[in-house]
């Protein structure tokens, strides 16, 4: 298979001849005139639903001139069972830009729940993607005693790095960061000997400020189990962003969001590799926060977005947060879109002015309290409300958006409903019981605004092995939460 690699690689070498490209893009505004997707790849997920089939990758046309538009067109099943298949990233990517021997060949698989890490290969058929590589999870936690492994980012050495959550009994204190060689060989841990907070889940680096930052989730022994409220006041629960030396590994501060940041989880910087801001959606509190870097080197936060919690009836709770799950950056740092998850709305905002944020689009596409569901809203005058949700071809909108993906040129956004299956039993049960579904959204990027594209549904509830769960989307190409330029 190695030989196979560099056969390929030294094809690109020969190709490009003295134009020294790599993988990806010379900068963020090259790559919004990059090819329009045509492919997505999703991560669709069995664990948890009590189907006994393993997770597989689902293949879905996106080209509106297809006939085999809004559909899938390929699945590969994992070799085993109970992985939970959640996030992914590729081996290379526009940090590789200026490497001709790179290629954006294999997209990256980490397990959640097995720890076992996959390396899929897109090239030999981009449609039709094949199993290359298993990292098995003895392997790391022999050489470094990590587990749970969660996002996956290239990085310029050729190098994969893997924010891993905790040890393998589910203890926030075993978190850390992996380390694999290009062809997927566990290389060990890449942050300093004790330099390892408690608790993990994103990271996001900006090389020339020197700077990674990583955000806290929570305990996977807890996290696991479902959502308990009593959990995080017994502390199982993250409210921290780690600033790390880039690529040194030192962690240099460590940044207490307070009870206004509570479970902090996707962490995006501005793509712009000279920005030292970016933003980390904090879940709990509905809040998103900007960080920024001090004149005297040191970085600070505040909050930049409220998603105030709404007064409902018939529910958990007296109040329901939105539960911003992820959010993304256009690739002009333009624009910042999130998902909230329980109040089933996604919203676009003008972040320009980085410190003022201005609501420039909202859709609703599905939530606790939408028309048909027995949970109420209660406006401030004490009447009650709920939101009418369209369907799409014929479907009801099951669930709320969760993860969600923008085109190259802004101008699609696409969104899956599943957040874990253990969640989703919780808050949604009807999304493992009639699987999950993914939409497409129309962005004006030019003055703001979002609506659902009629045209495009995927109903991961009519799969060949029953109803399925999905969550993270990866163009071929690369895409905004993915791409890391140097």
């Amino acid at each position: 298979m190695a030989t196979d690699v560099e056969v390929v690689q030294h094809g690109t070498v020969e190709i490009n001849g003295c134009c020294k490209k790599g993988p990806g893009y010379a900068s963020p505004i090259e790559a919004m005139d990059g090819p329009k997707e045509s492919l997505i790849y999703v991560t669709c997920i069995y664990t948890g639903t009590g189907r006994g089939k393993p997770d597989y990758l689902a293949t879905v046309d996106v080209d509106p001139n297809s006939p085999s538009y809004s559909k899938v067109i390929h699945r590969l099943p994992m070799p085993y069972e109970g992985d939970g298949l959640h996030h992914s990233g590729w081996n290379s990517c526009s940090s590789c830009y200026g490497d001709p021997s790179a290629a954006r060949r294999y997209l990256v698989l980490p397990s959640l729940i097995s720890g076992r890490i996959y390396a899929i290969d897109t090239q030999k058929d981009p449609r039709a993607p094949s199993l290359y590589k298993v990292v098995q999870p003895d392997d790391v936690i022999q050489k470094t005693g990590l587990a749970f492994p969660h996002t996956a980012h290239c990085l310029a050495s050729g190098e994969i790095m893997v924010s891993c959550l905790g040890d393998k009994d589910g203890n926030a204190e075993g978190n850390g960061f992996l380390l694999l060689d290009s062809d997927f060989n566990v290389k060990g841990r890449w942050e300093k000997p004790g330099h390892s907070p408690l608790f993990g889940y994103d990271f996001w680096y900006q090389p020339r400020h020197n700077t990674m930052i990583s955000s806290t989730w929570g305990a996977p022994s807890a996290f696991t189990k479902g959502f308990n409220l009593q959990h995080v006041t017994d502390g199982f629960y993250g409210r921290h962003l780690h600033v790390y030396t880039w690529p040194g590994g030192e962690l240099k501060q460590t940044l207490d969001l307070g009870n206004t940041g509570l479970l902090p989880l996707e962490v995006r910087f501005l793509h712009n590799p000279s920005e030292a801001i970016g933003y980390v959606g904090c879940a709990l509190t509905s809040n998103m926060v900007r960080f920024f870097k001090n004149p005297d080197g040191s970085w600070g936060h505040e909050v930049a977005i409220s998603v105030k919690p709404v007064k409902v009836q018939n529910w958990i709770l007296p109040e329901m947060p939105g539960l911003i799950t992820d959010f993304l950056i256009s690739l002009d740092d333009r624009f910042l879109y999130l998902a909230n998850w329980l109040h089933g709305d996604i919203r676009q905002y003008n972040i320009e002015d980085p410190v003022n944020p201005k609501l420039t689009g909202q859709v609703f596409v599905g939530g606790v309290f939408q028309k048909g569901n027995t949970v109420l809203a209660v406006a401030d005058d004490g009447s009650t409300y709920q939101v009418d949700v369209p369907e799409v071809q014929g479907h009801r909108l099951r669930g709320g958006p969760q993860m969600i993906q923008l085109s190259l040129d802004g101008k699609r956004l696409y969104a899956t409903n599943s957040l874990f299956s253990t969640w989703d039993r919780q808050f949604y049960p009807e999304l493992v019981e009639k699987g999950g579904h993914m939409l497409q959204i129309d962005v004006d990027s030019e003055k703001g605004g979002l609506a659902i594209n009629p045209r495009f549904f995927v109903d991961f509830g009519a799969e060949p092995d029953g109803p399925s769960l999905a969550h993270e989307m990866r163009y071929p190409g690369g895409d905004c939460t993915s791409d890391i330029w140097i």
